[in-house]
């Protein structure tokens, strides 16, 4: 049976990088940013259901966030009809590669994790965490948002103290070494348990 670890946070906290660690180490990996980009690609199976709800969205055979956007702040009840679409989309992928995953311990990258609930259809959490300073240095020093569009970003999700307190795991991602180390504490601690 696989273990399967939900893997959370906020903007700018090191959680890509984590996912990396984890699947350096052996465990298989599921990016829900990664899945949304694929099924808004070409062919991908969010385009149509978009494309019908919001024909704008849509160019050359793939969504465009940019339209996507647009059609959310020209009306915020949009949004909830994209998550309505795209949610479930996201949920049946992340099904099929926890059936399909033979490894001792599946991550599952999710961004929202506790937001949308997904916590539930895991065996346990892990949230990575590092000052509002360091996060805001890192999300800043990109170069792609102002500060203003990141303290949106971070009005929408769930406040990372509360992250850390629903978490069986928190990793400081201050460094890749105290990442690293965090990152061996959890595996060990899970492989111990299997």
């Amino acid at each position: 049976m696989t273990f399967r670890l939900g893997l959370t946070g906020s903007i700018g906290m090191g959680k890509s990088t984590t996912a990396e660690m984890f699947a350096r180490e052996g465990c298989a990996v599921w990016d829900a940013d990664a899945t949304v980009h694929r099924l808004y690609g070409p062919g991908g199976a969010a385009v149509a259901p978009l494309a019908s709800a919001f024909p704008a969205a849509v160019v050359d055979g793939a969504v465009d966030r940019a339209a996507l956007r647009a059609a959310i702040n020209a009306d915020p009840a949009a949004l909830g009809r994209i998550e309505a679409i795209v949610h479930p989309l996201v949920q049946a992928d992340r099904a099929d590669f926890a059936r399909q995953t033979s490894a001792d311990i599946a991550v599952f990258d999710i961004p929202l994790l506790f937001e949308t609930g997904a916590e539930a259809e895991m065996d346990a959490v892990a949230c990575v965490r590092v000052s509002r300073e360091t996060q805001a240095d890192r999300v800043l020093a990109r170069g792609t948002m102002t500060r203003d569009q990141f303290e949106v970003i971070l009005a929408k999700q769930m406040p990372i103290d509360d992250k850390v307190a629903r978490a069986e795991y928190v990793i400081d991602t201050t460094t890749l070494e105290s990442a690293a180390r965090d990152v061996h504490s959890v595996l060990n601690d899970i492989r111990s348990r299997l």
